[in-house]
């Protein structure tokens, strides 16, 4: 097909035009295929004793599946979908239509990717030990030690009333780690969604729905949190943290 010097400028200013609409709609070429659901890291039952198999099976397999599926729903033939970050970080721009259902499911697609990355099985796989270098330095910094850490962290997803997350973050507002809790499937990248002071980048997240525990654990909620410590993934929240 020829191109006319004249038809050259015209598609020119309408791609100026695209760029300077805000919004999420017009941050990324269209034809985005959305997002598909990321295997586990580790197999089903490799973070036994502390999450059994069945759990994991569950969890993965129908909840994030289903997150991941609904979440492609919403944004169907909409631009941006794959990044989900940047959808989460800008609700407000979204019709108002779907802005509900990529709150809930984007949430929870995004919220269990970064779930899944941030355990690993105990002792062989990394899971579990003590916070190194400058992230056990930076905990130390803004919370007097890693176990009073530890102790804020754990109060905090004990203390979630019904469904949410207990989040380690790299505040956005001062720089600082702080521990914030979020409901349902909210997460800290939600600017405008979530409170100010808990708005920055989650190193560490903790899934208190009843799905993530409640088959090993029934209403023992402290218990799960406790054994959740022993497959923490410290290597992979320090590289989070840079």
């Amino acid at each position: 097909m020829n191109l006319t010097r004249r038809d050259a400028l015209k598609h020119t200013a309408l791609l100026g035009a695209a760029a300077a609409v805000p919004g999420v709609l017009a941050r990324a070429a269209a034809g985005d295929g959305g997002v598909s659901l990321p295997p586990l890291p580790y197999a089903e039952d490799a973070l036994v004793p502390a999450i059994d198999a069945r759990t994991m099976r569950i969890h993965h397999g129908r909840h994030h599946a289903g997150y991941t599926r609904k979440y492609n729903d919403a944004m169907s033939g909409r631009a941006g979908a794959s990044d989900v970050k940047d959808v989460l970080e800008h609700l407000r721009d979204l019709p108002a239509d779907i802005r509900t259902s990529v709150r809930r499911n984007g949430g929870g697609y995004l919220n269990h990717d970064l779930f899944w990355k941030v355990m690993a099985p105990p002792g062989r796989g990394g899971g579990g030990g003590a916070p190194r270098g400058d992230l056990a330095a930076r905990l130390t910094k803004d919370f007097g030690s890693v176990g009073a850490f530890k102790r804020v962290f754990s109060e905090a997803a004990g203390g979630v009333f019904g469904s949410g997350w207990a989040w380690l973050i790299l505040r956005e507002s001062d720089g600082r780690l702080a521990v914030v809790t979020t409901p349902n499937q909210d997460s800290p990248w939600m600017k405008g969604v979530v409170s100010p002071e808990s708005v920055g980048t989650p190193l560490l997240g903790l899934d208190v729905w009843e799905h993530a525990y409640y088959l090993q654990y029934q209403n023992r909620r402290s218990d799960y949190i406790d054994n959740w410590w022993k497959v923490v993934n410290w290597q992979e929240v320090a590289q989070r943290l840079g």
